[in-house]
């Protein structure tokens, strides 16, 4: 097999935040093809996220997004193993972004695994009604349980959204 490219590499690289020999090794695998080669790494991801996902989260930040006009906001806090991940600036624009999404979709649960009291209409929609099942705002073809697996992969830590609030003016 050719070696692959050092352009292809970096460009795998910037798509995908991975790191460059796990790029690489992604790049052999799928024989050059980058948009196969981020799917690996994305599948891997998964596959790293779920191994942590046993691990306790007793750390972490709670953030805020107030709207423009001030009329909608969140409030969110999301957990992860160590104070060390939760003040990088990867993990804070995490919580950020999820605070963001939950003031423009508000969503009522965090997912439909952890809730047993969710009604049937509710398990029946789960993209509109579940936090991780909604798709990312500012990445449509990601849901945010995807984004969020994406950062477990990258940081290397279990992180888990623990609860949110959602505000309307006059609701």
């Amino acid at each position: 097999m050719a070696e692959v490219s050092l352009e292809a590499i970096k460009a795998l690289r910037m798509q995908t935040n991975a790191g460059v020999m796990d790029c690489k090794n992604a790049l052999n695998e799928a024989g050059g093809d980058i948009v196969k080669a981020a799917e690996l790494l994305r599948q891997k991801g998964l596959i790293l996220a779920s191994k942590k996902s046993s691990r306790d989260t007793h750390e972490g930040v709670v953030d805020c997004y107030i709207h423009t006009g001030s009329r909608v906001g969140a409030i969110v806090e999301v957990n992860c193993e160590t104070d060390f991940v939760a003040r990088t600036p990867e993990f804070r624009e995490l919580v950020h972004n999820l605070a963001m999404q939950i003031a423009a979709m508000a969503p009522r649960y965090v997912d439909n695994e952890d809730n047993e009291s969710i009604p049937a209409e509710d398990i029946a929609n789960p993209e509109e009604a579940c936090l991780m099942e909604q798709p990312f705002i500012k990445d449509p073809s990601m849901t945010i349980k995807d984004l969020v697996n994406s950062v477990v992969a990258r940081l290397g830590e279990n992180i888990r959204v623990k609860r949110f609030k959602r505000f309307a003016l006059g609701e």
